[in-house]
């Protein structure tokens, strides 16, 4: 995951200079040889570590990864990899990928970054670093199509990372981490066929849930050591990159923080600054260069005065659109409108699970509050400080996301994980009371019969559960099967459109409907207002009054 957000960074910088096509792989290889020729010892030790040789390791696929995965876990990977291999070769395309999706993925493949795109058409502003990340391994230099399957590469890592849930459910010693991979899987389960879409929705919950298992992994174990928990911030600065409503995340950096403020290491916690550093600024660069704003399309914070900003009147239009269309309404104007007003005909709208499970975070939200007013209380008894910043960290992530625009596939992560990391510290408390909040390797003492039943009970629900979204993933697989894409992906999803011309550029416009695809390039929904800031296209664009 490191690796992941390094060549995401990289991506973005190279955006700022060039497309980011066959010359930033050229480049990216060569980095990547040096990486090898420099660490040999730490990349032999790796490979490894990763192929089976001997005993299992036990630590059952923890934050420390120190043992091998054995061949049981390796095959398990290998069937896991050709499985989403499938999956992200096919399926359905999502309605934002043609409206424009696929439209920022080729401007960053044939242009970088072009300054006040966003007025060519609003949403090509919603800038997220999945975009640059998908460019430079779209491979479309290669003279074929654009490829689009990081999103189903970062769902395979996550199932590899789900894969210790086996042994959580047939010994039924359920830990927090346990139940946020029962979450994380049935996920995974509901894009399986929607995954082939490069939707920063989907970066966005993929990496928030490896950040809060391996958050929970890393307590679990007893770990003590700063270094992963602050990695794990800076993997949190990333999804920010990804989808700034996910920013609460950095609520985690609280833990590590104080960590390295009150042991005085100073250079440590400049370490990790930079990095995090390092990670946002080509985000925030490539912001203030595609839409004048440092965050668009929040104009809250206006610092610069550029020719190609977007004007304001438009911005705040389109955060308020957002904003409403979470809620369930399309009328901007009431915007507004209070909750008490508009959240029970929210709640209306949502499908029966998820009705239950958004319930069942917020009661965990409540709970939480109430654990936190405790432990207050009782003053010193917090046992493992590390597990509750990940429980306050994903509730305000969960309130945050139902106050402001709470569209399911927006904060579908929160509602997941808020239940399972709160009541999962819970159960754990009940089921393993000797182990202080569920450090592994201890044993309850006492009553461990009936504990032992109720963990046996809790994984039957839960293999029902897991089994019945199996079968109707496979139902559904089976009967969208064609026999088709097994050695190329299937393409981006395109539509008929006409032109016109601004400046002798030919431009491309929906005959229907507001989505173009992938080919027709340059478009935007209807005829743009725009003119250019040079003499040519790449040279940007600037918002006709």
């Amino acid at each position: 995951m490191c690796g992941l957000v390094c060549v995401t960074v990289y991506a973005q910088f190279f955006s700022l200079f060039a497309g980011v096509g066959m010359l930033a792989n050229v480049i990216l290889c060569f980095f990547c040889l040096f990486t090898v020729l420099a660490d040999q010892k730490g990349i032999v030790a790796a490979v490894r570590r990763f192929f089976p040789a001997g005993k299992r390791a036990e630590n059952g696929g923890g934050a420390t990864g120190a043992g091998q995965i054995g061949w049981p876990g390796f095959c398990a990977a290998a069937v896991l990899f050709l499985l989403f291999a499938y999956g992200a070769s096919r399926g359905m395309i999502h309605y934002d990928t043609g409206l424009y999706h696929a439209q920022s993925i080729r401007w960053i493949e044939e242009y970088g970054v072009v300054k006040g795109l966003g007025n060519l058409h609003c949403r090509l502003a919603y800038n997220s670093s999945s975009f640059a990340l998908s460019a430079l391994y779209s491979m479309a230099f290669l003279g074929g199509q654009s490829y689009h399957c990081t999103a189903g590469w970062l769902a395979f890592l996550l199932a590899a990372v789900c894969l210790p849930i086996g042994k959580t459910l047939r010994t039924g010693r359920f830990w927090a981490s346990g139940l946020a991979r029962v979450m994380c899987v049935y996920y995974l389960v509901n894009i399986f066929d929607e995954m082939i879409s490069p939707a920063s929705d989907y970066f966005m919950v993929l990496v928030a849930f490896y950040i809060v298992i391996k958050w929970l992994d890393l307590v679990e174990i007893g770990e003590e050591a700063v270094l992963p928990y602050g990695l794990l911030c800076v993997l949190g600065v990333f999804l920010m990159t990804v989808k700034l409503s996910a920013a609460l995340i950095l609520l985690l950096t609280v833990y590590p923080a104080c960590r390295l403020l009150r042991e005085r290491r100073w250079k440590e916690t400049g370490v990790y600054l930079g990095l995090g550093l390092l990670t946002a600024v080509p985000f925030f660069i490539r912001n203030v260069l595609i839409s004048g704003w440092l965050v668009y399309p929040f104009t809250q914070i206006d610092l610069f005065d550029v020719v190609w900003k977007i004007p304001k009147g438009l911005a705040d239009y389109d955060a308020r659109e957002i904003q409403v269309w979470g809620r369930g309404y399309t009328d901007v104007t009431q915007f507004d409108m209070p909750v008490r007003e508009w959240l029970p005909g929210w709640l209306r709208t949502l499908a029966g699970s998820d009705k239950l499970l958004v319930t069942a975070a917020a009661a965990a939200v409540a709970v939480f509050l109430l654990e936190a007013v405790y432990l207050a209380w009782r003053r010193g008894s917090v046992v493992f400080p590390a597990f509750l910043t990940v429980q306050a960290t994903v509730s305000a992530s969960f309130v945050f996301w139902l106050c402001t625009s709470p569209l399911i596939r927006y904060g579908c992560v929160w509602v997941y994980l808020t239940a399972a990391v709160v009541f999962g510290g819970i159960l754990d408390m009940v089921l393993h009371p000797a182990t202080g909040g569920g450090r592994r390797g201890e044993k309850a003492q006492g009553g461990r019969g009936w504990r032992l039943a109720a963990g046996r009970v809790v994984s039957a629900f839960v293999i029902l559960i897991l089994v019945y979204k199996g079968f109707a993933l496979a139902w559904e697989t089976i009967g969208a099967y064609v026999n088709d894409y097994w050695l190329v992906q299937k393409d981006y999803e395109n539509y008929e459109t006409y032109t016109y011309r601004i400046e002798d550029v030919i431009f491309y416009c929906p005959v229907e409907g507001d989505r173009v695809g992938y080919e027709a390039f340059p478009s935007s929904p209807s005829e743009a207002r725009i003119a250019f800031l040079g003499e040519e296209m790449a040279e940007g664009f600037r918002a006709v009054e």
